[in-house]
């Protein structure tokens, strides 16, 4: 058995705090078969194919990577018993679509793919969180009509601000908070949809992210472990990646029988590697394209997550 990551080129990715590369590193100390196959590298063929992927060297120092660099190329044939790992990040959009595309043919051929392509193109990760129980207020479309009438109701409720963001982003790439009486909300939705080209989401804002933001990691179900992460004095974007500090933390019995019972649903879809985001008791997010941040979970809680990864796989 081998497992081959399907990533992002290296410059795209901070090598020192890469949960896919943490990952290959953990799998290499361990003396398993693991390979990268970066994301121009995939291809298939009805007749064959043949895959060029790189050998790789590094060591962690705890959860960080202390040094990693690529060794060698070769060139190889998936085959029944192998794991291609799905981890190129967003956004989901027509790139991201042909290469699922080309991923459920190797499927087809015995390889198993984690997260399975059928089961990420069937769920967006902002819309199955908002459709649980308790979910924030939420309201996804770009008929201006339709989201003014949203609006209505959000100021009928006391809603004091609103949240604009993208329906297929991350790391709150392009997420805007507006004051609901701001003049200018309407025409900068219209701009909004416009510039990306469609439905965007548009929900209340949650006063909760100003005490942080839930960062939780499962595999098969299981709770790998979980962050509060604190965004910037003056700020309301709770990502690591622009500065928010974080913390362990343990999830009330609450939260974790939410979580479960959407990674139930997933797992029947072949869907096994899950990040929430969660704010109060309530997941805002459901990370199933790339799910990250197993460094910094790892780093919190003192032990190496991904050994218990890979012991679930």
């Amino acid at each position: 058995m081998r497992h081959i990551l399907y990533i992002d080129p290296l410059e795209k990715l901070n090598t020192k705090k890469d949960s896919t590369l943490m990952l290959a590193v953990t799998m290499q100390e361990r003396g398993i078969d693991c390979v990268l196959l970066f994301e121009k590298d995939l291809s298939w063929g009805n007749q064959g194919s043949v895959l060029r992927v790189h050998r790789f060297k590094g060591s962690l120092n705890g959860a960080y990577l202390a040094n990693f660099e690529l060794t060698t190329q070769e060139s190889i044939t998936p085959a029944k018993g192998d794991i291609l790992h799905m981890r190129l990040d967003p956004p989901f959009d027509g790139r991201y679509l042909r290469y699922l595309w080309i991923l459920d043919q190797w499927e087809n051929r015995g390889v198993r793919i984690l997260n399975r392509p059928r089961g990420i193109m069937q769920f967006n990760e902002k819309l199955l969180a908002y459709e649980q129980s308790g979910a924030v207020n939420s309201w996804v479309g770009e008929d201006a009509q339709g989201f003014e009438t949203f609006c209505q109701a959000l100021r009928s409720q006391g809603t004091q601000d609103i949240v604009l963001k993208p329906l297929d982003l991350y790391s709150g790439i392009g997420v805007e908070k507006w004051a609901m009486n701001d003049a200018g909300l309407s025409k900068r939705f219209i701009e909004k949809a416009r510039d990306l080209g469609g439905p965007i989401v548009a929900q209340a804002f949650m006063p909760e992210v100003h005490q942080g933001e839930i960062r939780a990691l499962y595999f098969a179900g299981k709770h790998l472990g979980s962050i509060l992460k604190k965004p910037k004095a003056g700020e309301f974007i709770s990502n690591i990646a622009q500065g928010a500090a974080f913390e362990a933390i343990e999830l009330t019995p609450a939260i974790q029988k939410k979580c479960e019972a959407i990674c139930a649903r997933l797992s029947k879809e072949g869907v096994e590697w899950v990040a929430f985001d969660i704010l109060g008791e309530t997941p805002t997010e459901v990370n199933i394209t790339c799910p990250g941040l197993l460094v910094e979970v790892s780093h919190a809680h003192g032990k190496n997550l991904a050994l218990e990864l890979l012991d679930l796989i």
